[in-house]
């Protein structure tokens, strides 16, 4: 099952989703957008990568969780050691709050103008953040509310404690834990989802047996996930094909 997940996933992410758009707007980023199969009925997918990773890491994964729909893929302006990151921290889980209010509103202006360029429909727009990603993806909830319709966090952990808890009503967010994460504690994943529960949002939080890396049930928990959260645009999660 494993082996079969990894060729999955290799596959879709050197395959070919829809009209495949790289960097061909000045929008601020390095970043790749694959335009939909689904005739504008499926969701944008805002595919946001962990340290180290760039504009291509999350494509295959995208295209898992939501088979052709389309996938804007920002690469983070940010470098630790050479890596690319979405913000600056100070050490492992101590993050540059300042510096990443900055960066949420950069991101924000960026799909922004995505949504100008390609004609995306702001109410389609679901964030698929891992690890980093998933944090800045939080801080858009917290201090962008009204841009994404939903969030799929990976791993994610407190960005900050807001001052003033937005309003998420009607914002469905999924989180998934590793219970032997050793990046992210326990009481902190926790802790997170009691923060988006207290703006209103519609949070479901999975614990997974595993550490910080992504296994095959976080993504067919996730798809499970999206594809009732979109009752009408038939997701199927992944794996439905088949029994194995």
């Amino acid at each position: 099952m494993w082996r079969r997940f990894v060729l999955h996933l290799t596959l879709m992410m050197i395959g070919d989703n829809g009209s495949d758009h790289v960097n061909d707007r000045d929008l601020g980023f390095i970043y790749r957008y694959v335009a939909g199969r689904n005739n504008d009925a499926g969701p944008t997918l805002l595919l946001l990568h962990g340290t180290g990773g760039d504009e291509n890491s999350l494509v295959g994964l995208g295209e898992l969780l939501a088979p052709g729909g389309a996938l804007l893929s920002p690469r983070g302006k940010v470098l630790e050691n050479g890596m690319p990151r979405f913000f600056r921290r100070i050490s492992e889980g101590v993050f540059d709050v300042e510096d990443l209010r900055f960066r949420t509103q950069e991101l924000a202006g960026f799909v922004r103008e995505a949504v100008s360029a390609y004609g995306i429909d702001p109410s389609t727009l679901i964030a698929v953040g891992y690890s980093n990603g998933a944090n800045i993806a939080t801080s858009l909830l917290l201090l962008e509310p009204g841009l994404l319709s939903a969030a799929v966090l990976f791993r994610p952990m407190v960005p900050f404690e807001p001052d003033l808890p937005p309003d998420l009503s009607g914002t469905s967010v999924y989180l998934g834990s590793g219970r032997s994460d050793p990046l992210v504690p326990p009481d902190n994943a926790a802790r997170l989802a009691e923060i988006l529960r207290g703006t209103g949002a519609d949070v479901e939080h999975r614990w997974m047996d595993s550490g910080h890396r992504l296994s095959p049930e976080d993504v067919s928990e996730a798809g499970a996930w999206l594809s009732r959260i979109v009752p009408a645009r038939n997701y199927g999660a992944p794996g439905d094909e088949s029994s194995e």
